[in-house]
């Protein structure tokens, strides 16, 4: 029998990846915000810019998911198509 206390929970705050839709604490993801002008997703480094944030494992693959299934868009509640260049651009330099 598994007790409570046995079970590994990250501590601090969890956040859901947009690409491959498992929970990791906040510090392990890369928070992707809309731009002033709500056409672009931008990546957040001080993860603090005000607005809803969508999340994402620093990985090609959970990038390259969210892209395929759209959910960036969608996890920020954008009203139209947004632009993930500046994204893709990130994840090419730093990963």
């Amino acid at each position: 029998m598994i007790s409570r206390s046995d079970t590994t929970t990250p501590t601090g705050p969890v956040r859901t990846c947009a690409g491959c839709r498992t929970r990791a604490p906040r510090a392990a993801l890369v928070r992707l915000v809309l731009d002033a002008t709500a056409t672009r997703a931008v990546v957040d480094p001080g993860r603090c810019a005000p607005g809803r944030g969508a999340w994402l494992h620093p990985s090609r693959d959970c990038l390259n998911l969210a892209l395929r299934r759209r959910t960036i868009g969608r996890a920020l509640r954008a009203r139209g198509p947004i632009g993930t260049e500046d994204v893709e651009e990130w994840f090419t330099q730093h990963i």
